[in-house]
C-alpha cells in the first residue's frame, strides 16, 4: 500500500477544505406579470403576483 513521504502542509490542507466554501450566486426568475428579477418559487415584491394570481397588495409590500 502506498504511504505519504512527506506530510501535507497546513496551507495545502485548508486549500482543499477552502474549495468547498465558496458562495453561489441564487439564480434569478422573471415575474410573469410586471417583468422583475424576483427568486424563484417566492411572491414578487414589486407587483405581489405568485403564479398568475395576487397574494399580496403592492400598497402592504411598501
Amino acid at each position: 500500500m502506498a504511504v505519504p513521504k512527506y506530510k501535507p502542509s497546513k496551507a495545502r490542507t485548508r486549500r482543499r477544505g477552502a474549495i468547498n466554501m465558496k458562495l453561489t450566486v441564487t439564480n434569478l426568475s422573471t415575474c410573469s406579470n410586471c417583468g422583475a428579477k424576483k427568486l424563484p418559487h417566492r411572491v414578487c415584491p414589486k407587483c405581489g403576483f405568485y403564479r398568475g394570481r395576487q397574494v399580496i397588495e403592492p400598497e402592504q409590500l411598501a
